[in-house]
């Protein structure tokens, strides 16, 4: 019962402690937590139990095992004790009838006289306790009663008991008398008695049967008894045991149905399996009074969580479109302002043109900035997809060291290109974006006449490709961040021409389209190392290189139509567009531009329409009548609205945009390469 008491105890606390901590502390009955109900858990835990086979099987063997060791001994003593009566007795009996038959046969065997000799055999052979008598002396006496025994009867069937015949005066009360009491006088024949053993075998046999059946049926109902003790044990303890396992497993409703005696007097004379029943019981209420308390708890908080949920989407919505809007008003004028300066460039005086290239580099530090916060609106709206193709690392490395070349010089940096003949596939322009960033941060941050290397090596089924640099390092609590939007660890008085803390996060978020990660390992006064792993290509899935493009023409002659609500955008275009040698139409409406396209002999070589036109007048509209009127025509959207339902909308359209401020170079290799098209 010690092995069951620690079973009942170990099943109940795991049943607790499958609970919160929280809830099953602080709903824990005080009945529960007596110690003479169930032991500690870190007593268990320091105490372990082996419990092999079941209970059931523990009680039978309890119960039949001493009861049948018992059953067995009693049955051995008294069927041996019988057994030695019965011997005792037949024994007894046949010394008996030898020594009367001794007694009655001294005279006439004295004296000779065969028919007295012959009577007293036949009698004592009537009495039924014999099967043969035979009387004999040394004189040659001999008398015989009774059949004689075959030669093929069993010697063990037939016991012969014998008595010496003496004179009766010398042996007078010798037949009551004890054994060897006569042995003073000279006996003067013998007596022989034969009995057969068949009854007192058989009396033996029945004896014997009598007691195992007796052991028989003593084990039997131990048996029984025993079984139906188990029984009424192991089924309450099953119930408990399905309880307990139900609780476990969060079936808090579940209850054992155990029930004691309702006559019993007082507590102490209850079951002990209906107490623990109860105990448990009450363990389980209290576990699920404390789920729905739970529960109840968890709907609030979840209400709660989904109504800020819905704030913080509704305040990122309004925050996103008011971006949007301000990204949109922000690249009108700076669009306008770009479009003058470079106007106004060419034709400044001396003393003018310190201010004007000031003015040009201001609007191109605020144009690349609203670029890279277009860059991550795109890249949060999805609508970039990558062209998968193999890439030679000693092309894209070229491609690098030609843009940092200058750069490199300029900090007095070694620039050192490691490719080792690999190849990888991905994006090439999108990759180029990223390891470019890293090698111009790593220059940025390289000191005088120190180093930047950038490597390439196999891992795997991929090529981790590593950019080093001998720099101050990043210390280990700004590693975390410096993939945010607008951190930067050594620019705290926010100078422009160090960056605006973007180049990283779009990095990031190329990285993550690309379907890998950016990892940095840096140290103060130890440099730093970013690296990103990207799959590996053999070389024949390279494509062959793209031939060089030919140098832009004149735009002279050029046919341009702008189309823009802002009066200030259409002014700066016209002059811009007229000192390249363009002609140039500028409307301000849908309808006037539907007009201008659609006009008999009217031949436009480029249409560049706002999208966001005045009365909420869409310019997708102007693009489609320029692919339907003009379909020889460059059609180009020129707009500052950088949502991502913006960018998606035009990207399943297929239409080409340029973001505002859009930079004059920029523009006029796009209208180049529409004149060598036409």
């Amino acid at each position: 019962m010690g092995r069951l008491s620690a079973w009942l105890r170990l099943s109940v606390a795991r049943a607790v402690e499958a609970q919160p901590s929280g809830r099953a502390a602080s709903s824990q009955p005080a009945e529960l937590s007596d110690p003479s109900h169930f032991t500690d858990s870190a007593e268990l835990a320091t105490q372990p139990v082996v419990v092999r086979g079941t209970l059931r099987r523990d009680l039978l063997r309890l119960g039949i095992g001493p009861c049948a060791a018992v059953a067995l001994a009693l049955t051995a003593w008294f069927t041996h004790s019988r057994l030695d009566t019965l011997e005792a007795a037949f024994d007894a009996e046949g010394q008996a009838a030898a020594r009367q038959v001794a007694a009655m046969s001294d005279l006439s065997l004295y004296a000779g006289d065969l028919p007295a000799l012959q009577n007293v055999a036949g009698a004592a052979l009537r009495s039924g306790q014999v099967t043969r008598v035979e009387i004999s002396n040394n004189a040659g006496v001999y008398v015989t009663a009774g059949p004689a025994s075959p030669a093929s009867a069993p010697a063990a069937s037939v016991r012969v008991f014998t008595a010496p015949v003496t004179l009766r005066e010398a042996s007078r009360a010798a037949t009551f008398a004890p054994a060897g009491s006569t042995d003073g006088a000279a006996p003067i024949g013998l007596v022989q008695v034969l009995r057969d053993t068949t009854a007192h075998t058989r009396e033996r046999t029945r004896s014997l049967m009598t007691g195992i059946g007796i052991a028989l049926i003593a084990l039997l109902a131990a048996w029984a008894a025993v079984r139906q003790m188990a029984r009424a044990v192991a089924q309450p303890l099953r119930s408990i045991s399905r309880t307990v396992a139900a609780l476990e497993a969060g079936r808090f409703e579940a209850r054992c149905e155990v029930v004691g005696d309702p006559d019993a007097p007082a507590a102490r004379d209850r079951h002990e399996l209906a107490a623990l029943a109860n105990d448990i019981n009450r363990l389980a209420e209290r576990l699920q009074r404390n789920q729905q308390v739970s529960e109840e708890r968890v709907r609030e908080a979840t209400a709660v969580a989904l109504q800020r949920m819905a704030e913080a989407e509704q305040a990122a919505l309004s925050r996103a479109r008011f971006l949007a809007a301000a990204s949109h008003d922000l690249r009108q004028p700076l669009h306008a302002m770009g479009l003058f300066i470079d106007g106004l460039l060419p034709t400044a005086t001396p003393a003018q043109r310190p201010a004007v290239q000031r003015l040009q580099e201001s609007t191109g530090f605020m144009g690349v900035l609203l670029d890279d916060l277009l860059e991550i609106s795109r890249l949060d709206a999805q609508v970039l997809t990558p062209a998968i193709a193999g890439v030679s690392l000693a092309a894209l490395f070229d491609r690098l060291g030609a843009q940092h070349a200058a750069a490199a010089d300029e900090a007095q940096v070694r620039l050192v290109w490691r490719d080792r003949g690999l190849a990888v596939r991905t994006d090439a322009a999108l990759l180029l974006r990223i390891v470019g960033n890293l090698v111009g941060n790593a220059i940025r941050h390289a000191p005088p006449d120190g180093s930047v290397l950038v490597i390439a090596r196999r891992i795997g089924k991929g090529v981790r490709i590593e950019v080093r640099d001998d720099g101050v390092g990043i210390a280990p609590i700004h590693q975390a961040r410096i993939f945010e939007e607008f951190y930067q660890v050594a620019n705290t008085e926010r100078d422009r021409r160090q960056g605006f803390g973007l180049g990283l996060a779009i990095c990031a978020r190329i990285a993550a389209l690309l379907g890998t990660r950016i990892t940095v390992r840096s140290a103060l006064q130890a440099g730093s190392t970013f690296a990103l792993v990207v799959p590996h290509a053999l070389p024949t899935d390279i494509a062959p290189p793209v031939a060089e493009p030919i140098t832009p023409s004149a735009l002279t002659g050029l046919r341009c139509l702008v189309v823009d609500d802002d009066p200030a955008i259409l002014d700066g275009s016209r002059v811009l567009l007229a000192q390249w040698g363009c002609r140039v139409d500028t409307v301000a409406t849908v309808a006037q531009a539907l007009d201008r396209l659609g006009a008999p002999g009217a031949v436009y070589d480029a249409v560049l329409c706002d999208l966001q036109l005045a009365d909420a007048e869409d310019g997708m509209v102007v693009i489609e009548a320029a692919a339907r009127l003009q379909p020889s025509a460059l059609a180009v959207l020129v707009s500052g609205a950088t949502g991502p339902e913006v960018l998606q909308r035009l990207r399943r359209g297929g239409v080409m945009l340029l973001t505002k401020p859009v930079a004059p170079a920029k523009l006029r290799a796009l209208l180049s390469t529409r004149r060598r098209a036409g």
